[in-house]
């Protein structure tokens, strides 16, 4: 067996970009292969992604929503990932990943229904390849091993996405699903969402590894590392990544770096470990502005179309917040029978006592 020098891990994984924050082509060899239509829809999405996350902090702060995690600054990642896959691949997601479900099938209201905590939020439709946003960090990642050795057994072509932040990729399942996944090369795409933060804790204190991608090596996986602001680049390494799944190539960890506008959460406060300096310099590289100006030179996009779609879904979101509003209230033995096809007799003991 031949030994592999020590400095071959050690040395920098160059960051996949396709789009300079001015919304030029850098690299047209990895340009993906986009319709004018299809990219008018990503820009769509992005733009819809924004204005929800916008209303939706205010929804939250408002009490109208239970918990929920920002997402403004992310939509590169979250958008062109999902946008990459088709619609029979599956999505494994963490606590801020609902836009990729919802871009991937449930509908909004139930997004809305899952953060006040209701039952029916997480009553996925037929059809709809997901699981509900995992709160426990990185246990997605497991669940993502069990769909993924499925679909080997049965030889399917699909793949499966599991997504984490930066802080997760710290977590033992983290590395449980890398190895798991290398030793059957399993049809799953690892993306990490690194926005330099695990809430307050910056990425330098977390590991010591030049990379989240340099940790594909030991699991005995691809490595891509991909400038998450860059939808196009993000676009281009699922694809592949995608594509070596099917082939029966095995997984792929995806690095997306990335930077997050809002906080960590509704109650954080990212001024406390930020600075005014590091926040500007990350505005300048905003992934919509970036594709909207690749879209202005092309005579696809105008700020007027930036504007009808805010509006679109500004109606959007307070139609469907207001019917998650107006969605009966739970009660316990409502719940119960939510959980069963056939109720336990001792469950149904506990339903007429609360009834």
């Amino acid at each position: 067996m031949t030994k592999v020098p020590y400095e071959v891990y050690t040395e920098e994984v160059g960051t996949l970009s396709v789009l300079s924050p001015d919304g030029k082509i850098v690299n047209k060899d990895l340009l993906p292969e986009l319709s004018d239509d299809q990219l008018k829809e990503i820009m769509y999405r992005m733009v819809f992604t924004r204005t929800w996350d916008d209303r939706a902090v205010n929804l939250g702060r408002q009490g109208r929503l239970g918990f929920y995690a920002p997402v403004s600054g992310q939509e590169a990642t979250m958008v062109g990932s999902e946008f990459a896959l088709e619609k029979d691949d599956f999505v494994c997601p963490g606590y801020r990943d609902m836009p990729q479900i919802v871009w991937h099938g449930l509908p909004l209201y139930q997004a809305f229904l899952y953060s006040r905590g209701h039952q029916h939020g997480g009553q996925i439709p037929e059809g709809v390849n997901v699981l509900m946003p995992q709160i426990i960090i990185g246990a997605q990642i497991l669940h993502a091993m069990g769909i993924a050795m499925g679909y080997k057994l049965k030889k399917q072509k699909q793949v499966v996405i599991t997504y984490t932040g930066d802080g997760g990729s710290s977590e033992g399942d983290f590395y449980e699903g890398l190895n798991y996944a290398g030793v059957y090369k399993l049809p799953v795409i690892f993306f990490v969402q690194n926005n330099g933060y695990a809430i307050t804790t910056p990425f330098s204190k977390q590991t010591a590894a030049l990379s989240i991608a340099h940790k594909a090596v030991a699991a005995g996986i691809k490595g891509v590392k991909v400038d998450g602001m860059d939808v196009l680049a993000v676009i281009k390494a699922v694809r592949d990544a995608a594509e070596r799944g099917r082939n029966g190539e095995g997984a792929t960890l995806i690095e997306a770096v990335t930077y997050r506008f809002r906080p960590h959460s509704l109650s954080d406060d990212a001024t406390k470990y930020r600075t005014k300096e590091e926040e500007g310099e990350w505005n300048e590289k905003d992934p919509i502005a970036r594709l909207a100006k690749y879209l202005e030179s092309k005579g696809l996009w105008t700020e007027e179309d930036t504007a009808r779609v805010k509006e679109e879904a500004k109606a959007k979101v307070n139609e469907q917040i207001k019917k998650a509003e107006q969605t009966e209230k739970m009660t316990v033995p409502g719940l119960i029978d939510s959980m069963f096809e056939q109720t336990p007799k001792h469950l149904e003991e506990q339903k007429a006592d609360f009834q």
